[in-house]
């Protein structure tokens, strides 16, 4: 790509400098610049890209694409805002990977993963060669490789775009998250499909107000061919509203594609709100063109998500189930479907996430109260936050009959000695795949590898 290419997409508000450029890559942190890369200083949280266009300069970049004018000795395209910069040119520079690879997406604050894979699992049975872009994990022709951000920004998406063509994929599954959606990551990429599950209170910290989480989710659709709304959620019905070509789905009487769609189906995946996760995916499916009974193979062929109502079996007496749930819709759910699964008690051990919404905390607490019979309150992710605040916030929630135990092992092994035959014991809040992180540092963790040596030591192991 050319410098002048770069412009002509861009249209900066104003060129300083120019001539003949070659750009060989493009980059948004300066410790990654390679000699010819054009280098986009972006505003963030905690730093500022122009404070790193000397060094990114240093590194090879020929260009720079700037809020502000800089004293630096390379062209720069001044523009509004570079984040949204970096989605135009990467789109481009990437050769509009996502007019050629098929998109099915899901956004939503539950089921984002679940939905996913299903999707996956479809376009898998329908010959479609799927990548896939998600909260768990990357897979890009052949290659798995682990997830750090949801989405990923930008430059790095429309790159694995390219990747996933290169490597022999003609589609892909993803979440698209709200983040990704308001930093203009998802900007240019063009969906095949877009699934809208549902929307509950969570990210408040990011969004501010449940409107402006909402207005995240809704502009996604902009850029889809086609879209499948669940009516059965409030949000969902005001987004077909806005959507009249929508399909919509769910368990609402209004849905065209209800239950009933999936009579017959052997749905391997547990709880009664994969039923929903399911008639999403189904809808994706029909919208994509596929028949019913390509979509019927994909759905059944999917036996578990890790970390997403999975059962933990070592012999034990009562069952066990590892879920993502963080917030209090989710946590109601996965209680409720955990109490379809037994006559005797659900046994509920959880945190609740430093650094984010602090306003959901007592609800969550609240929700498992009221959807266990034991509760067993522990750290979650506590970031940069003190664990025992957390705690303190989500117990003016559960009230006093919450057990208490900050630490997270102790706590899983606590709410395991409690369980006797034909309970369900679930342990909620962390996704196997993102590990803990604890004062600034990072560490691997696993609830299911925790559980399991919880039970052995216990002695409920077979």
């Amino acid at each position: 790509m050319t410098l002048d290419e770069a412009i002509a997409a861009l249209e900066p508000r104003e060129l300083l400098g120019g001539g003949p450029v070659e750009l060989m890559d493009l980059a948004y942190d300066a410790r990654k610049v390679t000699p010819g890369a054009l280098f986009f200083c972006v505003p963030g949280a905690k730093a500022d890209g122009h404070d790193f266009a000397a060094e990114a300069v240093e590194r090879g970049a020929v260009a720079l694409v700037v809020e502000r004018p800089l004293d630096v000795g390379v062209p720069q395209l001044v523009v509004g805002d570079s984040r949204a910069a970096m989605a135009v040119v990467a789109d481009a520079f990437f050769g509009f990977p996502t007019r050629d690879l098929t998109v099915a997406a899901v956004t939503g604050t539950n089921g984002k993963t679940t939905t996913a894979h299903l999707m996956l699992s479809i376009l898998d049975a329908a010959g479609k060669r799927p990548g896939l872009l998600g909260n768990i994990e990357r897979r890009v022709g052949s290659d798995r490789r682990p997830a750090v951000l949801n989405t990923p920004e930008a430059i790095d998406l429309q790159r694995l775009f390219r990747e996933m063509l290169d490597a022999g994929n003609e589609s892909v599954a993803m979440e698209a998250s709200s983040h990704a959606s308001a930093l203009h990551r998802l900007d240019r990429t063009r969906f095949a499909v877009l699934v809208f599950t549902n929307l509950t209170q969570d990210h408040l910290d990011f969004h501010g107000s449940m409107g402006d989480y909402f207005e995240a989710k809704r502009r996604l659709f902009a850029q889809a061919d086609a879209a499948a709304v669940n009516v059965g959620d409030p949000y969902g019905l005001r987004l077909a509203e806005e959507l009249p070509d929508a399909l919509t789905f769910g368990v609402a009487e209004d849905a065209t594609v209800g239950p009933a769609a999936l009579g017959g189906v052997d749905l391997k995946l547990r709880g009664g709100f994969n039923v929903e996760n399911a008639l999403g995916a189904l809808a994706a499916g029909r919208l994509l063109g596929f028949d019913d009974a390509t979509i019927r193979r994909g759905i059944e062929a999917l036996d578990v998500v890790p970390g997403r109502f999975e059962p933990v079996e070592a012999g034990q007496p009562f069952q066990v189930i590892v879920d993502f749930a963080h917030t209090p819709d989710s946590l109601e759910r996965v209680l409720r479907a955990a109490r379809e699964l037994t006559d005797g008690r659900v046994i509920c051990v959880f945190g609740a996430g430093g650094d984010r919404d602090r306003t959901k905390r007592s609800k969550m607490g609240r929700a498992v109260a009221e959807g266990a019979d034991v509760v067993v309150v522990t750290s979650d992710n506590p970031r940069t936050e003190d664990p025992i605040a957390i705690i303190e916030d989500i117990v003016e929630g559960t009230g006093p009959g919450a057990e208490v135990e900050p630490d997270r092992a102790l706590a899983i092994e606590r709410a395991l000695r409690l369980a006797h035959e034909g309970d369900v014991v679930v342990i909620a809040g962390l996704s196997p795949e993102q590990g803990r992180h604890i004062g600034g540092e990072s560490f691997p963790w696993d609830d299911r590898e925790v559980a399991r040596e919880a039970l052995r030591r216990i002695g409920a192991a077979a």
